[in-house]
């Protein structure tokens, strides 16, 4: 199996790691403990997989096309989070259901985002040097979003004991790449290290969610009636973030690639960037992390609606939609 191929059907992967871990949690309750123990290593090696493929280097890149670069962030940065508070405001008053709704749609992807805008015929490039400066905002906006919009005191909920392992989980394994990229940069033939890390971050995420649905199979019991919202606000996220796109495509006068690349930019989020800040709240709140994956599996199987939509309907190539002799496919 080539690793394009093992990407394009990752969703099948995560399914069967959903299944499979909500049946090992309930034939073997007590191996939920074991799993709650695993799940942060395994998600540090997650994040050194996921960060190894980001030029981290790159950041001086993404200024250069300041039209662009612009659109993008006042995309994620204001007019989604903006979505994300009307969205939020209809749903039950159900202080975990919101903040896990909060944690994951307010941060921009910096992973499959890359891969979904290739496979989608957008500028690859452009969303490469992108995510970078969207991972540092993330981490510095994030706070005064959830401030802004929770409804809830914040550092009640989040302890200082509790988000400090939780950050270490991020900032350990992006420092960890940041060396690996300066390692590899030495040697032409190092490079083959970093490619082959490429091929982790799929099967280390069907193990995350493994891990998660088999400790926190209870939870999932206990909420199973608000699944159903998750997947209407999810699903409603990523139909509007569709108009966003052409909106402010249209606006900033994007390219056609460009655009494609701003609507998968919009329609993604950072998963699993934000799981360890869920994993870390403390008991009565275990639907947060249960709502970050849920969200993640809707996203991936809106990514296979958004490869066919974007490239053929929202953003067409100028050629696809000009009168000539020849049949318009």
């Amino acid at each position: 199996m080539s690793r394009d191929t093992l990407e394009r059907r990752q969703v099948w992967f995560y399914l069967a790691a959903v299944a499979l871990g909500l049946l090992l949690g309930t034939v073997a309750p007590q191996a939920g403990h074991t799993a709650e123990a695993l799940v942060w290593p395994v998600l540090a090696l997650l994040l050194f997989a996921t960060f190894t493929q980001m030029p981290l280097a790159s950041i001086p890149a993404a200024f250069k096309d300041g039209r662009f670069l612009a659109t993008a962030l006042v995309g994620n940065f204001v007019v989604v989070p903006a979505l994300v508070w009307v969205l939020v405001r209809f749903v039950p008053d159900d202080q975990g259901l919101r903040l896990g709704l909060l944690l994951v749609l307010l941060v921009p992807c910096t992973d499959w985002f890359i891969t979904f805008t290739q496979l989608g015929r957008g500028d690859a490039a452009r969303a490469t040097a992108l995510t970078p400066i969207t991972l540092l905002l993330q981490l510095l906006l994030l706070p005064l979003y959830l401030w802004l919009m929770a409804g809830v005191d914040v550092s009640s909920v989040f302890a200082p004991a509790d988000v400090w392992p939780a950050l270490l989980v991020v900032l350990a394994p992006l420092g960890a790449a940041a060396l690996t990229e300066a390692w590899a940069a030495e040697k032409p033939d190092r490079h083959r290290v970093v490619q082959r890390l490429g091929w982790w971050p799929v099967p280390l995420l069907a193990i995350v969610i493994l891990l998660v649905a088999t400790a926190h199979v209870g939870a999932v019991g206990d909420t199973v009636h608000l699944l159903p919202i998750v997947i209407a606000v999810a699903v409603a996220f990523l139909a509007a973030n569709l108009v966003i796109a052409k909106l402010l495509g249209l606006a900033a006068r994007l390219p056609v690639a460009q655009g494609r690349t701003l609507a998968f930019s919009l329609g993604t989020r950072n998963s699993f960037i934000v799981l360890p800040f869920a994993l870390s709240l403390p008991a009565g709140w275990e639907i947060a992390a249960i709502v970050v994956v849920m969200q993640s599996l809707v996203e991936l199987f809106g990514m296979v609606f958004y490869l066919w939509f974007v490239p053929r309907v929202l953003f067409r190539d100028p050629e696809a939609g000009s009168f000539s002799g020849r049949r318009v496919r």
